[in-house]
Formats: structure tokens, C-alpha cells, sequence
């Protein structure tokens, strides 16, 4: 197995006892080949379900009155691929993601579909080296500020974005931090947004979660999306 960098374990603020689960989560079969013909799918079948209890458990606490239907609503929002692969690449997963150079040169790093699975198996991984409440602690803190975002029926505009980009067979979106400016008590941060094959697209915010957000919202206003 791949050994992974430690800084892996930061991102997930958990030391494992047992270092070939963390490597075994994000190492894609590809790379694994005969010697273990699964890859990190057993764990993430594990990590869904984890994922989901706790999703669960956080809406069903933080929205007390509502119906069964709009807390089914929340809950498919907030663990649907967009949302993982969202999730992941705020993180910087992708970039501790191990599978073979075909794979790597062709961009399957920042595929939606495996970095999902590749963060549902970190959750399995952390689940079984560090029980419950170690993964718990991990979605709570990955997940919390998506948590409280209006009605939370309503997917923001880079979740839209990266589904619009999806459905049409392009990579995700790609965002960079042009700059920071202003004092620390209100920073305004610029961004640039591309999706391949069109025009770049900035915009600014009180932070870089805002920015990007907003930058994705002009660029589907654009398209009328």
C-alpha cells in the first residue's frame, strides 16, 4: 500500500493507530490491483452509512419542527455526490487521492463521483480506527456550515454549478483565490471561477466560500440556469 502524507490525518484531525486504513481509504483500485480487488469500496459502503446517521441526527436536532418531508429534503441535500465531492475538494482531498498515472493524468482525481467515495470511505476508515464519535466529530465539523444556509431547500449556486457541469461531461469547476484585501474584521476576498471550455468568470465576497458562490451564481445567471 501507498504510504499517505501525514498531512492527510490534519485534514481529518484524527492519528490513526492503524495507518493502512487511512491509506487503503484513499487508494483507488487502480493502484491496488489483484491485492485487494475492492479498494477503498468496503469502507466507503461503511462511511455512507455513518455519514448518514449523523446527517440525520444533526438535521433532525437542528430543525425541531419540521415534517418528516422537508427534513427528508435537508437530509438528500447535504449527502448527495455534489455535496461530497463539494466537500472533498474544500478539504484537499483530491490531492492525497492515489491511483494509477493514466488515471492521475487524465484528471480522475476531481471526478465527482470518486471523490465522494473516496470521503465516505475516509469517514468508514476513521469509524473503524477511532469509533463513532471520531467520525461523528468529523462530518459535524465538514458538514456544520451547510448546515444552517436559509431554508436549506434551495442548492446554492456552486452545488447547481457543479450539477450543470455534470450533466454535461465537463470536469468541476475550477476556483481560485485571486486576493485578499481589507482589514481582518472585513476582508473582501476575489475570485476566479473557470468551467472548461468558457470564459472566466470573478467575483467577490466577505469570504471565500462567498465569493465563490457568487461567482458560480453569475455564471448560471449568464446561461439562464
Amino acid at each position: 500500500m501507498t504510504r499517505v502524507p501525514d498531512e492527510l490525518e490534519t485534514v481529518v484531525n484524527h492519528s490513526f493507530s492503524d495507518r493502512a486504513l487511512l491509506e487503503r481509504a484513499v487508494t483507488h483500485r487502480s493502484v491496488t490491483g489483484e491485492r485487494d480487488r475492492h479498494g477503498y469500496q468496503r469502507l466507503e459502503f461503511l462511511g455512507d452509512h455513518v455519514l448518514g446517521a449523523v446527517v440525520a441526527a444533526m438535521v433532525f436536532r437542528q430543525y425541531p419542527h419540521d415534517t418528516e418531508g422537508k427534513l427528508s429534503l435537508r437530509y438528500n441535500r447535504l449527502v448527495c455526490n455534489a455535496t461530497l465531492s463539494e466537500i472533498a475538494l474544500e478539504l484537499g482531498i483530491d490531492r492525497h487521492i492515489v491511483m494509477g498515472g493514466g488515471e492521475a493524468r487524465s484528471g480522475m482525481r476531481r471526478n465527482p463521483s470518486i471523490l465522494a467515495d473516496v470521503l465516505e470511505a475516509l469517514i468508514g476508515a476513521l469509524y473503524i480506527d477511532g469509533g463513532f464519535a471520531t467520525a461523528g466529530a468529523f462530518v459535524r465539523r465538514a458538514w456544520g456550515a451547510r448546515l444552517d444556509c436559509g431554508d436549506g431547500l434551495r442548492r446554492d449556486g456552486k452545488t447547481r454549478l457543479q450539477e450543470w457541469a455534470q450533466e454535461r461531461g465537463l470536469p468541476l469547476p475550477d476556483y481560485r483565490l485571486l486576493e485578499q484585501t481589507g482589514p481582518s474584521h472585513a476582508p473582501l476576498f476575489t475570485v476566479e471561477m473557470r468551467v472548461e471550455g468558457f470564459g472566466s468568470v470573478r467575483a467577490e465576497g466577505a469570504s471565500r466560500r462567498a465569493a465563490e458562490r457568487e461567482a458560480a451564481e453569475m455564471f448560471l445567471g449568464e446561461r439562464a440556469c
